[in-house]
C-alpha cells in the first residue's frame, strides 16, 4: 500500500513561486513513475508534470518553462517547483503514483494565486 502526502500549497501573488512536496511511503519509491495533477473549481483534473524513476520529465504545455518536477529518492519525495505563477494556476494539486500494485492519489494541497 502506497501513501502520498502533499504539502507546500498556499496563497501567493501572481508572479510568485511555491514549491510543493509529495512524501511517499510504502513500496519501492525510486522505481515509480510519479505525476502531479491539478483540479480547478468546476474543471476536470488535468495533468501537470511527471517524472520517471530515472529522472526523465514531461510537462503540460500550460506549465512548461515555469514549473519543474524533481525527486529525491533518498527521501521518498517528489517536488513541484512553481515559478511565475498565474491566477489560472489556482487549483488543488494532487500527487499520483502508479506502481505495479495500483494507482494512488494524495489528498491534495490548495494553491491560490491572486492577481
Amino acid at each position: 500500500q502506497v501513501q502520498l502526502v502533499e504539502s507546500g500549497g498556499g496563497l501567493v501573488q501572481a508572479g510568485g513561486s511555491l514549491r510543493l512536496s509529495c512524501a511517499a511511503s510504502g513500496g519501492t519509491f525510486s522505481r515509480y513513475l510519479m505525476k502531479w495533477f491539478r483540479q480547478a473549481p468546476g474543471k476536470e483534473r488535468e495533468f501537470v508534470a511527471r517524472i520517471s524513476g530515472s529522472g526523465s520529465t514531461d510537462y503540460a504545455d500550460t506549465v512548461k518553462g515555469r514549473f519543474t518536477i524533481s525527486r529525491d529518492n533518498a527521501k521518498n519525495t517528489v517536488y513541484l517547483q512553481m515559478n511565475s505563477l498565474k491566477p489560472e494556476d489556482t487549483a488543488v494539486y494532487y500527487c499520483y503514483a502508479n506502481p505495479p500494485s495500483g494507482r494512488y492519489w494524495g489528498q491534495g494541497t490548495q494553491v491560490a494565486v491572486s492577481s
